[in-house]
Order: structure tokens, then sequence, then C-alpha cells
């Protein structure tokens, strides 16, 4: 019974990490191809160039997103911390 929680609780703890990494990842995705295809056409091959756009983009998402990536992560903590006795009990 304990393992199944256990599970559970891994499986949550994934989902919330999918949800909080995927905008960031995706902005930064984006951003990398748009600096990418700008260096192909005018031949610019430095590769520092695509650092601080990069990070422009992860500031832009957390201002954007930060609220609901808070909310996220406080409600789910929020959560395990009720769980805690039914774990105790469990054991």
């Amino acid at each position: 019974m304990i393992s199944e929680y256990l599970k559970t609780i891994f499986f949550d703890a994934s989902k919330i990490l999918l949800f909080l990494s995927t905008p960031l990842l995706l902005s930064i995705l984006f951003v990398g191809l748009i600096i990418s295809i700008f260096q192909s056409i005018t031949q610019i091959n430095e590769q520092t160039l695509s650092f601080i756009p990069k990070i422009l983009s992860i500031f832009l998402i957390i201002f954007i997103l930060g609220s609901w990536m808070l909310e996220l992560i406080v409600n789910y903590i929020h959560e395990l911390f009720l769980k805690i006795p039914f774990i105790i009990n469990l054991s």
C-alpha cells in the first residue's frame, strides 16, 4: 500500500515538474531556433550571441507565468503536507 502511494506522489511530482519546465524550455527552443536562423542567414558564427536572448525569454516567461507556476507548486506542497498524517498511518 505504501509503495503505491509513493508511486502516486512521484507521478504527481513528475507531472508538476513537466508543467513548470515546459514553458521555459519551449521559449528557449524557439529563441534558439530564431537566433540560429538569423546566424545562418547573416553567416555570423558567434557562439555567445544566443545567450542574452535566451535569458531574456526566460525572464519574460517567468514574469508572465510566474504567478501560475508559484501557485501550482504551493498547492502541490500544501497537498503533500496535508497527506503526511495519512502516510504515517500507513507505515
